[in-house]
């Protein structure tokens, strides 16, 4: 049996920048996220005309993957510096006893000190490659992309250094 696991935006954004989406459902089988990251990723995004948003749109459409409702913050969470939907996405995370998909440093420390297992967009791109999903000419191509996008906020450098500790 899969274990659940949670994202929040970051990885569902890079996912759908690199047209990657179904990596997330041919690892995880489904991957929850709270209204909040929905909002961030898909109304947000489509208000303003990007086309990743209209393609993680329907992606999560056509696998029936719904943003979840959270209804109250523990105070704990509502008092750290993060944004809504990090903070609901640990909560989600917590509440499902999930592994957490986060890129954003500073939520990982949070959730890591809550005991969840947390993985960024690389980690994601590692196990892919692992499990024999993606090869090695693509890890470097998606890595590449990463590193160049200006509408992706993952250290060239990190990206770099992970790839190199890999390859």
């Amino acid at each position: 049996m899969r274990r659940t696991v949670v994202t929040d935006a970051g990885p569902l954004l890079v996912f759908s920048k690199l047209n990657v989406l179904h990596l997330l459902k041919a690892l995880y089988g489904r991957v929850c996220f709270p209204v909040s990251v929905y909002q961030e990723t898909v109304a947000a995004g489509m208000r303003r005309g990007f086309a990743d948003a209209h393609t993680l749109r329907l992606f999560l459409k056509q696998h029936h993957w719904n943003p979840q409702s959270v209804d109250e913050l523990t105070a704990d969470l509502r008092a750290i510096h993060l944004d809504r939907g990090e903070k609901e996405s640990i909560f989600l995370a917590l509440k499902e006893n999930a592994m957490l998909l986060m890129d954003e440093e500073r939520g990982r420390v949070e959730a890591r000190e809550r005991g969840l297992r947390v993985k960024g967009s690389l980690g994601v791109l590692i196990e892919a490659y692992r499990k024999d999903f993606i090869n090695t000419d693509q890890l470097r191509l998606y890595f590449g992309q990463i590193a160049e996008r200006p509408d992706i906020w993952i250290s060239p450098v990190l990206c770099s250094r992970v790839l190199d500790q890999i390859l």
